[in-house]
């Protein structure tokens, strides 16, 4: 097949994908729709479809607005706690109790009121459904009257707070086991109609509490990346979600939007010496990668800004933490990168000289490992190239290798990988660095453990205020003396932060966004109620 029929069919596809979704959702429209014609209705093509569906207490909505659901409590642009449907909350002294009133005119999607029980019923729903949403320290929940509910604590956890921010409160009466695929809530938008692998339909819930977006329908086109670049462009579409490859591309009626991320890209290194796991057989531990001079030296000498440039085409910004630019990310820990001399001098003052092939090499051991990543994902394949180029010129070497995240799941623990990471909840801090959580699904895969790092992150955590526990947590980065970032230990090498990019109609304001979190989710519809055409 020649590479025009290619190109040809390729297009005939995606306007054949185009045209079904806009004709299912012309069938709700007087007039049908394309792009911004119809001034209350927008199509978006802004993710793709969430697979496990729109149930929150098996995680929808943790990474961005679950919008179906309200939240008891949210975070505005600067990570404030304000309240949805909470109106109030107390935390006892000993900061095991806390209580919340909400609401007594919330209702559901469906007319029915939103009480007590149904929080009671989320939190409990949540707790036992085994999933990422995490209230394994929640020992009970009470309803203290309609409108008051009052969870009880194993012991003080400070960002409980941000589960009251996440956890989307589902209906008791309405919850079944297809829940997720039909979702009813008290949050801004209702479904309307779910088209799998094609599209989705929302309407405004008439019972909404909050303030209204002047959008009474949203369309969200589920197509990749490069399908929804060509809808921007074909004029179908008024939000699309695009790759940095395709971002300088320049479409009439349409302006690119630059959103700063935490959405971070960087290199777990086995942290331990060559051993196996006693419990698991595992085997854990790299014979390079455990010597802190050979952690510290690639953080120094990688050029971050060069990664930004060729690998993200200027669409992002260098990475030094697990949480740049969050309230609790120690601004210590950034530094200037691209020192191959100062990394150099490194190396030799821990005993590491160079061979016949300019390689680092110590008592035998050549200073070279396998760098995994996502085989699916080309931009941490690109970025492993790059940084493989970067580390062989230093004189390091580095083979890059793609895998599946089930092979990757079986090698992790004796293999450097390129992971992402980047949350709102500052608990990301426990599940990667606390030694609780070596070998623990994909937490703390490198086996890291540091004692005060492991003390400073349990007083974070057991904190009576955010400020407080943001002090520990800049702690356990660096304190001085010791820390998880590359000023301490070392057990990453961040790389970037991806900015998530967007194509959005020249007249439409988005208004501003906070910084963004990991890519899964709708996050940019966190302020859908300020959207507003410009006059």
């Amino acid at each position: 097949m020649t590479i025009l029929n290619r190109t040809f069919i390729f297009h005939m596809l995606f306007m054949i994908t185009i045209l079904a979704a806009c004709s299912v959702s012309s069938s709700h429209v007087d007039e049908g729709h394309v792009g911004s014609n119809e001034k209350n209705h927008l199509v978006l093509a802004i993710g793709s479809e969430p697979d496990d569906g729109f149930d929150p207490t098996t995680g929808w909505g943790r990474y961005g607005s679950p919008l179906f659901q309200s939240t008891l409590l949210t975070l505005n642009r600067d990570f404030e706690v304000e309240y949805d449907l909470a109106t109030d909350y107390a935390v006892s002294d000993d900061g095991l109790e806390w209580t919340v009133k909400i609401r007594d005119d919330a209702k559901f999607s469906d007319g029915e009121p939103v009480t007590a029980d149904d929080v009671v019923f989320t939190f409990e729903t949540a707790k036992h459904a085994a999933s990422v949403v995490d209230l394994q320290h929640v020992t009970s929940i009470e309803k203290t009257n309609n409108y008051e509910v009052k969870f009880t604590l194993e012991k003080p956890q400070s960002t409980f707070i941000y589960m009251l921010a996440m956890l989307g409160i589902v209906p008791e009466h309405a919850y079944s086991e297809n829940y997720n695929q039909e979702p009813i809530g008290s949050g801004p938008y209702q479904l309307v109609q779910w088209d799998k692998g094609q599209q989705l339909i929302v309407e405004q819930n008439p019972y909404y509490y909050g303030k209204k977006s002047p959008f009474e329908r949203l369309t969200f086109l589920f197509l990749d990346e490069d399908a929804a670049f060509l809808a921007a462009k074909a004029g179908e579409v008024d939000t699309a979600a695009v790759p940095a490859n395709l971002a300088k591309e320049d479409i009439p009626g349409m302006k690119l939007v630059r959103l700063e991320s935490v959405d971070n890209r960087g290199i777990m290194f086995p942290y331990v010496e060559p051993t196996v796991d006693p419990e698991t057989g595992k085997e854990i531990g790299h014979e390079v990668t455990s010597d802190v001079a050979i952690r510290k030296a690639i953080n120094l000498a990688v050029d971050r800004e060069q990664l930004v440039e060729d690998v993200l085409e200027g669409f992002g910004t260098p990475a030094y933490s697990i949480a740049d630019k969050l309230p609790w990310w120690n601004e210590e820990t950034a530094f200037e990168d691209g020192k191959k001399e100062e990394a150099e001098n490194m190396l030799y003052k821990a005993g590491w000289e160079r061979n016949e092939n300019d390689i680092f090499e110590k008592d035998g051991i050549e200073a070279r490992f396998t760098l995994v990543y996502p085989a699916n994902d080309q931009t941490r394949q690109s970025l492993a190239v790059a940084f493989a180029q970067m580390m062989k010129d230093f004189g390091i070497l580095v083979e890059t290798e793609g895998k599946s995240w089930t092979e990757i799941a079986e090698v992790m623990h004796s293999t450097p990988v390129l992971f992402g990471w980047g949350s709102h909840d500052p608990i990301e801090i426990y599940y990667v660095y606390h030694s609780r959580h070596q070998g623990v699904d994909f937490f703390n895969p490198n086996y890291y453990k540091n004692e005060k790092v492991d003390k400073y992150i349990e007083l974070a955590l057991n904190a009576s205020s955010e400020e407080e526990a943001n002090e520990y947590w800049k702690k356990a980065q660096w304190d001085g003396a010791t820390g998880f970032s590359t000023l301490g230990d070392a057990p990453w090498a961040w790389l970037v932060n991806l900015e998530h990019l967007y194509f959005v109609n020249e007249n439409l304001d988005i208004g501003e966004q906070k910084i963004q979190p990991h890519g899964h989710g709708w996050p940019i519809t966190e302020f859908i109620a300020d959207w507003k055409w410009e006059e």
